[in-house]
């Protein structure tokens, strides 16, 4: 394919291709695929049909590749269907290219899988995207904070003290730039100043994937028709209350009802779930989408924090 619009040459592409499976391996073909606004992401296959996964930063030290190589090999040790990581690499001065190189895996998006699915066979996957929830969550910590593979990371004794710091200079920069109605501006600022009250409970640090929607659970079906998930992606592990991520699946609708089904049959979510917290971990993304991508998510985002305004 023409390379014009990638920040990396075919030789550095080859060179990570001969380290990963050997000098005789010829490049035959590169595919984009979708990714950050920082990194590039494409698919790689060799002459002889071997395919991988290339996610690279060109000109930056970008040392997010080593904590994603070690979030992807703790989910693999607790049985979730992520790639293999075959290399990473942080950049440096004389070799400038940050890169993570895994396994390609088959399937199409949860959004694909929901059209082509019968309303049953879509309830059997959600099921077993409950189930494999469930697996993350069960993995528990001592102390909040973002799993990274350096031992010295920052951890966090008090949940709503870290929760407040990954999401308060994404509200600083929002409440600054005006999008947001002056009103409903006071009314999340004083939602952000009483996390401490709302966000308390009872459960333990858990580990969460902190992305998952759609985009990055493939699913896939097998010889018999059974579809079933067939990897999970792009992880941002933390150890964090497990309310906040599927308050973010509701938030999405990448769960419906016989996810929670299955999911409840195993951890009860308690009635504050439903009345206050939800409400306030649905309000930070729907910032964070705000921020990120403009005006369209503040519609959703007024809605949210009305309903919070009535029960706060």
């Amino acid at each position: 394919m023409p390379l014009q619009d990638l920040d990396v040459s075919w030789q550095v592409l080859r060179r990570i291709v001969h380290e990963w499976t050997g000098t005789s391996a010829e490049l035959e073909e590169v595919r984009p695929l979708e990714g950050g606004a920082i990194h590039q992401t494409v698919a790689l296959t060799t002459r002889d049909g071997a395919r991988a996964v290339l996610k690279l930063t060109a000109h930056r030290v970008d040392r997010s590749y080593q904590d994603e190589a070690y979030q992807l090999n703790l989910l693999r040790e607790l049985g979730l269907p992520v790639p293999e990581v075959y290399l990473w690499r942080t950049g440096s001065l004389d070799d400038p290219f940050s890169f993570i190189l895994m396994q390609f895996l088959e399937g199409m998006d949860l959004g694909e899988a929901k059209r082509r699915c019968t309303p049953d066979e879509f309830d059997h996957l959600q099921m077993h995207l409950a189930e494999l929830t469930l697996a993350i969550h069960h993995r528990t910590a001592e102390h909040y904070g973002r799993v990274q593979a350096d031992e010295n990371a920052q951890q966090h004794e008090r949940w709503p003290v870290f929760y407040r710091q990954i999401f308060d200079a994404i509200w600083r920069e929002t409440e600054k730039s005006g999008v947001v109605p002056p009103r409903t501006r006071k009314q999340i600022a004083r939602i952000h100043d009483r996390l401490d009250k709302l966000l308390a409970h009872d459960d333990v640090p858990r580990l969460v994937h902190w992305d998952l929607w759609a985009t990055n659970i493939l699913v896939h079906p097998d010889a018999h028709g059974r579809w079933s998930v067939s990897g999970i992606l792009d992880p941002m592990c933390k150890f964090a209350h497990v309310e906040t991520e599927l308050a973010y699946l509701e938030l999405f609708s990448t769960i419906n009802p016989a996810f929670l089904r299955t999911y409840q049959q195993t951890r009860k979510l308690p009635a504050d779930y439903h009345r206050v917290r939800k409400w306030v971990y649905q309000m930070y993304p729907l910032i964070d989408h705000v921020h990120l991508f403009g005006p369209e998510y503040v519609k959703p985002l007024l809605g949210v924090v009305d309903r919070l305004s009535e029960v706060c």
